[in-house]
């Protein structure tokens, strides 16, 4: 977006928004008025919110973010790409498991094009993982993440309650006066004395003739 200087007496904002693509290239206005007013309403904001979502989806996809951890080099996967996975829902991925083949494989690869009969069991199970990773028994295989789970939860269960433990001796102050039992057995007598709700309350349940509880 270029603006030109307040002081001209024609400022222009290029803005263009093209119909397929959906690339804002710039709007044009010659006195800052009507045109202006007039092109922003045509950027409707469901237009402007999907050019926005591709431009960050084409930044995040061809840029390769480089971060050193443990003394090695990662590098972003680049999304536009085909991807790889090993899902139960979805047994077909975008590419082959592995890309890059040696000579053998190669040379395997051009024998499956002929008869399958020809091929023995330990070629066809490499012909397999060529394609893929894992089988289908592999991915249906329970594994030993729920213990992981269960023990983070109980680490921080206990975490909490020592936290709340030391927040009791060290920063809670001490209980009040009025929660000692000598001081409830004094305002329940009051209660009694001053016959506080006496029909069908507390006073009622008191019998003051044998001065014990009904």
């Amino acid at each position: 977006m270029c603006m030109f200087p307040p002081g001209s007496e024609k400022s222009e904002i290029i803005l263009r928004l093209s119909g397929r693509k959906g690339d804002l290239v710039g709007l044009h206005d010659n006195n800052g008025g009507n045109d202006w007013k007039e092109g922003a309403s045509m950027l409707t904001a469901g237009r402007l919110g999907t050019l926005l979502s591709r431009r960050a989806v084409a930044a995040l996809s061809t840029t390769c973010a480089r971060m050193t951890s443990h003394g090695q080099v990662t590098q972003q996967a680049d999304m536009s790409l085909p991807m790889y996975w090993d899902r139960l829902d979805s047994p077909l991925p975008d590419r082959p498991y592995n890309n890059v083949l040696t000579a053998t494989e190669k040379s395997l690869k051009q024998k499956e094009k002929g008869p399958w009969n020809n091929l023995s069991n330990e070629e066809k199970l490499a012909l397999y993982r060529i394609m893929f990773k894992d089988t289908y028994a592999e991915m249906k295989k329970p594994s030993s993440e729920w213990k992981t789970v269960v023990g983070g939860i109980f680490f921080f269960i206990g975490f909490t309650g020592l936290v709340v433990l030391w927040q009791r001796i060290y920063v809670y102050p001490d209980a009040p006066h009025t929660f000692d039992e000598e001081w409830e057995a004094k305002q329940v007598q009051r209660m009694l004395d001053m016959r506080v709700n006496p029909v069908q309350g507390f006073s009622a349940k008191w019998d003051y003739d044998k001065g014990q509880w009904k």
